[in-house]
């Protein structure tokens, strides 16, 4: 796709007035080109082979064949950037939402509703803006299950004992990062004896969502980080969205954001914050990601003497946060997904340096 090219999309809904909403509010740009139109999930199968879009509006709810099993196929056999455009995307509706981020979905928007136009304006505004970036975005085969079929090496359940010295993890993650937190998080034992810190990238309101849906597979306790509380051997605390994260005293702390902070909750705040706290005695990781963000703060973790883990480019749904930190020298090891938990495990079982 070359600069003067339109982004080619494909709008999948099973309604004909939200299909045209659609249409209209993404060709009012001159920058993109609605190609095909389609009701349901199998049709935008069939379509996505014939049109090729640079990316894919796709509903959730549909006869025939759902958004999300759409999605699966999609990325299982014709890979394309699929942003989810659905009434479901709520913060009270979390569970499609997931889901369809774990099928390879890159992000999820609220459909606008025609009844509020001050609404309508806002969330037209937010799906351009977001089409045009993930239109660009490099994705990869996503197979659901492919995870579980590949389980070559299993994290031994026996005891996790602290004492070695390193005693708190911290993890970034971006675009894709929640179906990779679900991957990483669930093959942690029950009794990982250690403190879990995390920055996802996320829309405003949907970290409850993901906590929920994480605890439902994890092993480990999950709640979202309250300003001032401690950091507990064996609990999950993930950053709330709106501003920064950081850590302190063995306690995490809420930061506010400033109006040139293109990341929130930021992964690099978070690292920085790890590196100064608890120097060699943490282990980092980064997870899948547009952009650098986490790549300067997973740095100072190692060079600090902590250990860190990047995510490879065969198994990120974006390769841009790993990279950059690979590129910056900030990387001890670099594995695929499915092997990640396990090289966490080993990194505390093993003594300081």
């Amino acid at each position: 796709m070359t600069a003067r090219e339109p982004i080619k999309v494909l709008v999948v809904d099973d309604s004909l007035v939200c299909r045209e909403m659609l249409a209209q509010i993404l060709e009012s740009d001159p920058d993109i080109h609605v190609v095909g139109m389609a009701r349901d999930g199998s049709e935008a199968v069939e379509l996505t082979r014939q049109l090729e879009p640079d990316i894919i509006s796709m509903d959730i709810h549909m006869p025939k064949m759902d958004g999300i099993e759409a999605t699966e196929e999609i990325m299982a056999y014709v890979p394309t950037p699929i942003l989810v455009v659905s009434s479901s995307v709520r913060p009270d509706q979390t569970g499609p939402a997931f889901d369809a981020l774990a099928a390879g979905a890159l992000d999820v928007l609220k459909k606008p509703e025609p009844k509020d136009w001050s609404e309508l304006e806002r969330i037209g505004h937010e799906l351009i803006a977001k089409v045009k970036l993930l239109a660009h975005v490099h994705v990869v085969t996503h197979l659901k299950g492919r995870l579980r079929d590949r389980e070559r090496r299993r994290i031994e359940r026996g005891p996790v004992f602290a004492g070695h010295g390193r005693n708190v993890l911290a993890i970034g993650s971006s675009t894709g990062g929640p179906s990779a937190l679900m991957a990483v998080l669930s093959r942690l034992p029950a009794d990982f004896g250690y403190g879990v810190v995390v920055a996802q990238h996320i829309a405003d309101g949907f970290i409850p969502g993901l906590v929920d849906w994480l605890a439902t597979q994890c092993k480990l306790p999950i709640r979202e980080a309250r300003d001032g509380e401690d950091i507990e051997a064996g609990t999950v605390l993930i950053a709330p969205t709106g501003g920064h994260m950081k850590v302190s005293l063995g306690r995490v702390f809420q930061v506010e954001a400033t109006a040139k902070d293109l990341y929130r909750p930021s992964c690099d705040v978070l690292f920085d914050s790890v590196a100064q706290a608890y120097d060699k005695r943490a282990v980092g990781v980064i997870l899948t990601g547009m952009g650098s963000d986490g790549s300067r703060g997973l740095k100072r973790l190692h060079d600090a003497g902590a250990y860190t883990i990047a995510q490879d480019e065969a198994t990120s749904v974006v390769y841009g946060m790993p990279r950059a930190a690979v590129e910056a020298g900030a990387v001890d090891v670099v594995a695929p997904l499915d092997e990640i938990s396990e090289e966490i495990v080993k990194a505390f079982a093993a003594p300081l340096p």
